[in-house]
């Protein structure tokens, strides 16, 4: 709703009267089973995908993480919100956690999971569904030591500011690479749609070099993928890695070049990757995701 709200006042400010219609996707609807585990593309995106196609919305707004890299027919990716913060943060209930030899974790991303383990392989991991709020909340009911948000998530809904009232803390995890296009909301519509002016051009850079990164890495399996461009005047900063369901094995790839290379080259550099043993890799997590 705070993502709804904003692409709402940035319309409001160019004269374009909006009306927000709210949807639940069926990924806040089922908080049993691991998001991997749902068999459903685009899980957090369907429900408006069906709005937008049966005319009930012009646009829909996303957190574009979630939005998956092949769009159904009649769908366009046409709006890039300026980029939040991008990076992962770990929530936790006492300094203890940092000289413990085992610790317990709570996430409900691989790609969380996946580089916690490569970093520490001694922790456990459990999955941890449903909205930001509800996550705060489970792991304070439990003995978790600590989960892992999106610092963006937090900021947004106004509840990073609130941890100390609840005796939560926080850190970075400035070595864990951000989901592609992490910090980014989206804006999908029909493609006949005059998406209005209000897209940033930096976002819109960034997220198609990591959307295209993920999409030839990933070959339609769930997979924990990092990707993050840093824009900055004429040139660009990459860092991508892909990971083993237990994070032993990393695979990963950056990269400085020209703003006037971005393209095509989210593509080139999942290639490389693809090269160094991406691919094995991949068809490893689809048996195992599988099973």
């Amino acid at each position: 709703m705070w993502q709804a709200e904003w692409v709402q006042r940035k319309l409001n400010q160019i004269n374009i009267p909006t009306e927000i219609i709210p949807i639940s996707s069926e990924g806040d609807l089922n908080l049993k089973q691991p998001i991997y585990q749902l068999g459903i593309t685009g899980v957090f995106t369907r429900s408006l995908d069906i709005a937008l196609l049966n005319n009930q919305i012009d646009i829909a707004v996303h957190s574009l993480k979630d939005v998956p890299t092949l769009l159904p027919e009649g769908i366009e990716l046409k709006g890039f919100m300026k980029r939040g913060n991008h990076k992962d943060i770990l929530v936790y209930k006492s300094d203890e956690i940092f000289q413990k030899n085992k610790r317990t974790i709570a996430t409900g991303s691989l790609r969380r999971t996946s580089f916690w383990l490569n970093k520490f392989p001694q922790d456990s991991l459990v999955d941890l569904r449903g909205n930001v709020q509800l996550r705060i909340q489970k792991l304070m009911d439990s003995d978790w030591d600590g989960a892992i948000f999106a610092y963006a998530g937090l900021d947004r809904s106004e509840i990073l500011n609130e941890l100390s009232e609840k005796n939560l803390k926080f850190t970075t995890l400035d070595w864990m690479t951000s989901a592609p296009s992490q910090g980014i909301v989206g804006i999908t519509c029909r493609p006949e749609f005059e998406m209005p002016p209000i897209s940033d051009e930096n976002s819109k850079i960034a997220a198609t070099i990591e959307r295209q990164f993920l999409n030839v890495l990933e070959g339609g399996c769930t997979a924990p993928i990092g990707a993050f461009s840093n824009v900055s005047d004429e040139m660009i900063e990459f860092k991508g890695s892909i990971l083993s369901l237990d994070g032993k094995k990393m695979i990963s790839i950056e990269e400085v070049f020209s703003i006037s290379e971005y393209e095509n080259k989210g593509k080139a550099l999942a290639e490389k990757c693809m090269s160094k043993g991406a691919a094995e890799l991949i068809k490893e997590i689809k048996n195992q995701i599988q099973k």
